[in-house]
């Protein structure tokens, strides 16, 4: 123990709850799990620089020829948990304490706690979720609301599954032989380790969703760490299950691959549609025949590339024996009814599409939306799910690369801006999940806001009036979008100052920055 803890240093507090969660048995875990990973980490975050660089010189993503054989062959993945077999809904969101228990009674399938996109990963907000995730797992999690009422779990709650941060962020707060610990090892490593045999003992486990995938070689250290931990942990090898986003351009050509990866613990393939779009711009930043349209048109019916890779899901998902869930219905229930019916009816439409075409279930933000998809699914399907089907039609390289057309209007350019504004000011007082327009919005919405204005900036696109978007007109835009804000909201409640400076040097770099939270964890850092 004492030696696992040598050079070991944590740079936040502990105090309160939080010395349940980081107890020394717990760091000495996170701290063997850094020694022996990071270095592969590494390698791995050296390969996507690697793959961009060569798709830069003009390489096009293809499904890899090495591989051709696991997509020949004849096989399928482990059948799943008793607790997942149905996922016709699933709602997420982040692990705080009130958004745990109204998650879980809400009556969906599966509750997917967010210590990624819906998270601003503060230190306070990484400890604190680990800790109510501790709790409602014991099903000891209270909350008392500023009025008095009182949140308790119901008897009958949805499965939960937790989600890490990605394999590209850093802990800063840990430090380990005076490095930060991955991020990810951070979230997974205290969840299994606190939660994952009191999982198995309720007759559950220890369930993931693994974000921001790009290749099959990362679905096979995500494997191996799961290996290492139930070997440490003393777990049932295979106890760790998993689901993936496929919410990256260059994973969706893998997806045979990541399955095959994680054959033993795999349940799932989700299609993570906005940071889908982020991954197309943030691959092809180079290329001016790529650019994007207004981000409200890149719906699925209107966007090739989407309707391709959703189809590609289902039918590869299904065919290796796993769910295939679908995308996000963000919006969130309002008290004018009108206003619900219309949101309701394209939530309605977007989930019927996806039905017919083969989806499982799908996810939303929001426990009134629950009922509505919950609908769609139940009635489409007569179990819970569909594997059987699988969509006909074959998806080429060519169809995932293919890129809609349409206008680019001052409009569009302005509300990019307004988003982007809204959620880094938010995201930097400390709100992952953030109301902004009427939809419940995360860090993947705010990745496609700005690095669409970036796109446009850097490639000089022309709106539709003949305007050509330069820096000149960006700021003079973010100018009047920022005063609106302001007037709005009280800068004491969103930082909106420091979100311009951040969105200005996301905006107008020379080189796209690939994550927002890379330059913005320096204001998170307590």
């Amino acid at each position: 123990m004492s030696m696992m803890l040598e050079q070991v240093e944590i740079r936040g507090a502990v105090d309160g709850p939080f010395t349940e969660i980081l107890t020394p048995e717990a760091m000495a875990f996170l701290a063997w799990l850094a020694r022996a990973f990071e270095e592969e980490r590494q390698r791995l975050l050296a390969r996507r620089r690697e793959r961009y660089a060569r798709i830069a010189a003009g390489e096009r993503p293809a499904f890899p020829s090495e591989t051709r054989r696991i997509r020949e062959a004849e096989w399928r993945v482990a059948p799943p948990p008793k607790d997942l077999t149905n996922r016709h809904v699933e709602i997420t969101g982040p692990a705080d304490r009130k958004m745990i228990i109204n998650a879980l009674n809400s009556g969906a399938q599966v509750f997917m706690a967010d210590f990624e996109d819906a998270n601003a990963p503060t230190w306070r907000n990484m400890l604190q979720g680990q800790a109510n995730l501790y709790e409602a797992i014991r099903r000891t999690i209270r909350y008392i609301a500023p009025d008095g009422r009182e949140y308790r779990l119901a008897e009958e709650t949805a499965t939960l599954v937790a989600r890490p941060r990605g394999l590209h962020l850093n802990e800063p707060r840990m430090q380990v032989e005076g490095r930060p610990i991955a991020a990810a090892l951070f979230d997974f490593g205290l969840f299994v380790f606190h939660n994952a045999r009191e999982l198995i003992e309720r007759g559950s486990g220890p369930y993931l969703y693994l974000p921001k995938l790009e290749s099959y070689h990362e679905a096979r250290f995500w494997n191996q760490l799961c290996e290492a931990a139930e070997d440490q942990l003393g777990l049932p090898r295979g106890a760790i299950r998993v689901s993936v986003l496929i919410e990256h351009l260059l994973a969706a050509f893998e997806m045979e691959e990541i399955l095959y990866e994680l054959r033993d613990r795999i349940t799932a393939l989700n299609l993570g549609r906005w940071d889908y779009i982020f991954s197309m711009i943030r691959v092809f930043a180079h290329d001016a025949a790529m650019i994007l349209p207004d981000r409200n048109r890149l719906t699925v019916p209107a966007t090739p590339f989407l309707q391709a890779a959703a189809r590609l899901l289902v039918q590869t998902a299904h065919r290796r024996g796993a769910y295939a869930i679908g995308g996000m219905s963000a919006y969130i229930p309002r008290r004018d009814p009108v206003a619900n019916e219309r949101a309701f009816a394209e939530v309605r439409a977007d989930k019927t599409w996806e039905v017919r075409l083969g989806f499982d279930g799908a996810w939303v933000a929001h426990p009134g939306l629950v009922p509505v998809v919950q609908e769609i699914f139940q009635n489409a399907l007569r179990g819970p799910n569909q594997i059987h089907h699988i969509p006909e039609g074959e998806v080429t390289p060519e169809m995932l690369l293919r890129v809609p057309e349409g206008p680019i209007t001052e409009a569009g350019l302005r509300n990019n801006i307004s988003v982007a504004l809204q959620y880094l000011g938010a995201w930097l007082a400390g709100r992952g999940a953030v109301a902004i327009f009427d939809r419940m919005e995360d860090t993947a919405t705010a990745e496609i806001a700005r690095s669409q204005i970036w796109q446009w900036r850097h490639h000089g696109a022309r709106l539709d009036d003949g305007r050509r978007v330069d820096r000149t007109l960006y700021r003079a835009l973010r100018e009047q979008e920022r005063a609106a804000l302001e007037a709005e909201v009280p800068e004491e409640n969103t930082r909106y100052r420091e979100a311009q400076a951040l969105l200005d040097l996301l905006v107008e770099a020379d080189s796209f920055i690939p994550f927002l939270t890379g330059p913005g964890m320096s204001y998170l850092m307590e």
